[in-house]
């Protein structure tokens, strides 16, 4: 049986030393190191964490060595995200957040985990990302 791919975001990264997280996120690396899960991220989440503590950086660099682990972006990706803009699904504040979702979506990740419950992790934003998605399956020149 294959092992369930699970993209994380960058929430999820720097919740491993975070003390309202980090209960449930070493739990889930945890997890993945029994063979539960395969974690992946993309490029995306580490610009973002750049600037984060030592420690988040050495975890990411730790995790996510294996180069088939960390996701590229692509202009079928730029594409996606900036359909998700457009469509209202996030501000352009948030772009990272839309490219996060493109990422997952066009390399066929079911699960992206995120604890940010304000721009992805939550039913109104999936239900405009899926309609975004459904939308571009249909007409894929309109968005």
């Amino acid at each position: 049986m294959k092992v369930p791919t699970l993209y994380l975001d960058t929430s999820v990264i720097g919740g491993y030393f975070d003390a309202e997280w980090m209960t449930d996120t070493r739990e889930l690396w945890a997890q993945a190191q029994t063979g539960k899960w395969r974690l992946v991220t993309s490029i995306v989440a580490e610009r973002e964490l750049q600037s984060a503590p030592k420690e988040v950086r050495r975890l990411f660099a730790e995790t996510f060595c294996d180069a088939s682990h960390l996701l590229a972006e692509s202009e079928e990706i730029e594409t996606l995200a900036e359909a998700y803009l457009s469509a209202g699904v996030v501000t352009r504040k948030y772009a990272d957040d839309a490219r996060h979702v493109a990422i997952a979506t066009a390399q066929g990740i079911r699960y992206l985990v995120s604890w940010n419950f304000r721009h992805l992790a939550n039913v109104r934003r999936e239900t405009g990302f899926n309609a975004v998605n459904l939308c571009k399956a249909i007409h894929p020149s309109v968005l």
